[in-house]
């Protein structure tokens, strides 16, 4: 069994911190669910806390000239520095603590980024950070594209969306042909002294993301969550469905929710429990996906189907037949 890990647990929303850390000030579009994602962490984490965020959408939203939503103390780093931000701001915090410069105390240090910062070019630098010795903890949005360059489709974005990049016609229908990349799964596997990875959605199931920032902050040492963050623009949706959205792609299990707290995987929403609903139901109330048919929206199942069924953590790895399914993509013409 996994390691019992002894934190203040918000057991229902009455018990939910008072006090924002993160407010009114920034410019995030309707129905933003990683502006919600950045609120719930600063919330959880409370005022003893820094964040530092790489280059994204979240960061031209929050760092308007001369507004910022932030409570707490926060700085912005390059597109690529994610992790290595996190890294000196955690061992400056331990070096002045160690000369006797400021107390010996608890101070979160939190970092946050999005697919790019996360996902793709930041990668090696969080890659570092999790094999220190360091108390820091990692946030990952993960909107599925590039959302503060017009939506570009990044290593994130799922098979078959239509981006500025990945645009569907009529000589190829599906354009974005790539799986989505399960950076959590990859990270818990290649960093096996890094104590906690975990998946969240920031508004399913209920309070179960503050719980697992608070839990990544106790165990201590560097730690990730990878949040699933639907993006009214990039998704093309109303924004009033920004929960329900999120609710369903957990559901349908496009995008398991799981700890890995000392190697050992919990599930926090097991779809194979639960009753995994179609993707269908979860695809086609967005407009990015307007254009598949039948058969891609077969297809797009039938890979999730063996997630769930063939590989021990859903979203990680192959254990059966599936890279050799992979290749069988429906006709895109």
């Amino acid at each position: 069994m996994a390691t019992e890990i002894q934190y203040d647990k918000i057991k229902t929303i009455r018990q939910a911190p008072l006090e924002e850390m993160y407010t009114s000030g920034h410019r995030t579009c309707q129905g933003c669910e990683s502006a919600l994602v950045m609120r719930d962490f600063a919330k959880a984490a409370g005022p003893r806390t820094v964040a530092t965020g790489s280059t994204g959408c979240m960061y031209v939203a929050n760092t308007s000239y001369m507004t910022t939503p932030w409570i707490i103390p926060w700085m912005h780093t390059q597109l690529g520095a994610g992790g290595s931000s996190a890294v000196g701001m955690a061992a400056g915090l331990r070096a002045l603590m160690r000369k006797g410069k400021i107390k010996q105390e608890k101070i979160n240090v939190i970092s946050f980024c999005g697919d790019i910062g996360g996902g793709d070019m930041g990668l090696s630098g969080i890659s570092g950070a999790l094999q220190t010795d360091l108390d820091l903890l990692i946030i990952l949005y993960d909107n599925e594209s590039a959302a503060n360059t017009d939506i570009q489709a990044t290593g994130l974005t799922t098979y078959g969306a239509h981006t500025t990049f990945t645009p569907p016609g009529k000589v190829h229908r599906i354009m974005q042909k790539r799986w989505k990349k399960n950076v959590a799964g990859m990270l818990a596997v290649g960093h096996p002294t890094c104590r906690y990875v975990a998946t969240a959605c920031a508004t399913f199931p209920a309070l179960d993301y503050m719980n697992k920032v608070r839990k990544a902050l106790e165990i201590g040492g560097p730690t990730f969550i990878h949040t699933f963050d639907p993006c009214p623009k990039g998704w093309d949706y109303h924004p009033r469905y920004s929960h329900e959205l999120g609710e369903l792609g957990v559901k349908c299990g496009i995008f398991p929710l799981y700890e890995v707290i000392e190697g050992e995987v919990v599930y926090t929403y097991d779809c194979r429990k639960k009753g995994r609903i179609p993707v269908r139901e979860y695809l086609m109330k967005q407009g990015r996906f307007a254009h598949l048919v039948d058969e891609d929206i077969a297809y797009i199942q039938k890979m999730v189907d063996e997630m769930w069924e063939e590989w021990e953590i859903p979203g990680v790895a192959p254990l059966k037949g599936v890279l050799r399914e992979a290749k069988k993509q429906p006709t895109t013409v």
